[in-house]
């Protein structure tokens, strides 16, 4: 199979790497996850990964721990699932580096540019965790963010569910499905693909973005090689 792209942001939910647990870490669905970055790894395609932590923390939810507090541990939780998905790919025979916006020496390299650019270039996949190491953003904002410093050719945004739909597809039958959409239809639809600083970032910056779904086996190699699945955004 012939890759679309030379250069991807994979962004994955929390929510996914639990798999049917909905909670924690499943190292079932991690290794299947692995298996799929590898198959695109394989072709030679550079892959940077921002991961959130939904399936640790949803800071936004919790009344009597301050906003701020809240992002903070969200940010851990996505270091923890950054570690996890390294230990997945390293297993399957990839190599891959782990870089956080939040110092921790200890457990992985500090973020910077020029350093995840050229790990890159050597073909190891660098997954960005602690998001953009600031409250009040998202680990959407992040992925949109890292895109454009790593000059990627598209964001692959691996939810889920399967598409973008109008409404939640789990509680409206009537729940439309989007085959292609552009930047400035999510803004005005307010469609909750990803919040709206991220979307404004990515439509700023023309970046693309490829929503499917991570559970079915082989999606992000399909992705990659631009089949038609899920809804694109340009």
């Amino acid at each position: 199979m012939e890759p679309k792209y030379k250069r991807i942001l994979l962004k994955i939910s929390g929510e996914a790497l639990a798999g049917e647990d909905r909670f924690g870490i499943s190292e079932e669905m991690t290794g299947r996850v692995a298996r799929q970055i590898k198959q695109v790894h394989d072709l030679g395609v550079e892959v940077a990964i921002v991961v959130g932590g939904g399936n640790f923390w949803r800071g936004r939810s919790s009344n009597d721990i301050d906003r701020a507090t809240a992002d903070y541990m969200g940010m851990l939780a996505t270091v923890m699932n950054a570690l996890a998905l390294q230990s997945a790919l390293l297993a399957a025979g990839v190599k891959a580096k782990v870089q956080t916006a939040i110092e921790m020496r200890e457990i992985a390299e500090p973020y910077a540019r020029r350093k995840a650019i050229s790990q890159l270039e050597h073909k190891d996949v660098v997954i960005f965790g602690a998001g953009t190491g600031n409250p009040f953003f998202s680990t959407d904002t992040t992925a949109a963010l890292r895109a454009a410093e790593m000059d990627a050719d598209v964001i692959l945004l691996a939810k889920n569910v399967d598409a973008v739909y109008s409404a939640d597809p789990n509680t409206d039958p009537d729940a439309v499905k989007y085959d292609r959409l552009t930047h400035m239809e999510v803004l005005e639809k307010d469609l909750k693909v990803m919040d709206l600083t991220a979307a404004t970032l990515c439509r700023d910056n023309n970046i693309a973005i490829h929503v499917f779904a991570i559970a079915e086996e082989g999606n992000v190699l399909k992705a990659v090689c631009g089949e038609n699945i899920g809804t694109i955004i340009s």
